[in-house]
Order: C-alpha cells, then sequence, then structure tokens
C-alpha cells in the first residue's frame, strides 16, 4: 500500500461524507472493521454499526459538507493522515469546523483497498 492508494481511499470517504451516503461509506470497510470517533469510545465493530453511525451522525445531521485530507506516513499496512472537514448541522443552522488526524489500518481483498481499523482525533469550532 502507498500514498496515492490510500488517498484514493480517502478521496472515497470525504465523498461518501459529503454525499451523506451510508451505503457508500458502508463497503469501504471490512465486515469485521472497527471504527473509533474518539480515543475513549468503545469503537463501532463491524459495517453495520459503522453505517448506523453514519446515518446517525451524517446523513440525517449534517449539510454543506466539504471535507479534505491528506496522507501523512504509511508504514506496512498503516496509514496516518490529516483531515479537515466543514458542514451546517441540521436542523439549528450552526457551522461547524473540523481539523483531525486518522489513524488507518487496510487490507486488501480482491485487489480493492478496505479499512479494518479506523481510530481518529479531532477538535471542533461552531459558528
Amino acid at each position: 500500500m502507498d500514498k496515492i492508494e490510500i488517498q484514493g481511499w480517502l478521496d472515497g470517504y470525504g465523498a461518501a461524507w459529503e454525499n451523506g451516503d451510508p451505503e457508500q461509506i458502508a463497503p469501504m470497510f471490512t465486515e469485521t472493521a472497527s471504527y473509533r470517533e474518539t480515543p475513549f469510545d468503545e469503537p463501532m465493530l463491524g459495517r453495520d454499526a459503522i453505517k448506523a453511525y453514519w446515518q446517525e451522525g451524517a446523513a440525517d445531521a449534517q449539510e454543506n459538507l466539504e471535507f479534505s485530507s491528506q496522507v501523512w506516513a504509511v508504514d506496512a499496512d498503516t496509514a496516518v493522515a490529516g483531515w479537515q472537514a466543514k458542514f451546517t448541522r441540521i436542523p439549528s443552522g450552526v457551522g461547524v469546523e473540523l481539523d483531525g488526524t486518522f489513524r488507518l489500518r487496510f487490507v486488501k481483498v480482491s485487489g480493492h483497498l478496505l479499512c479494518e481499523s479506523l481510530e481518529e482525533w479531532w477538535h471542533r469550532r461552531e459558528s
């Protein structure tokens, strides 16, 4: 795995978030993936849990989303990346800016890069 492949995965992740589409995000993860939104949260386990999180947290709660990312480092199956997002909360209309970091672990399945572990740290500013 290299930075170009991982940036491609991140671009797909960003497109799914911008589209608010849990159906688009779920297949980007392994069936048994672990997704930890913050370091102290219990991980969400499996595609169904990730899809439900995205439905509630993104599709039903955010609009006008913009996402960008940068791969910082790759070591074997693990990558570290920075990311930024801006969106408006539904229905409050509050603007939110996020700046975060991912630690991602990947596997290749039938030539496709799938995430088996996502951990994130982020800071938020609301306006």
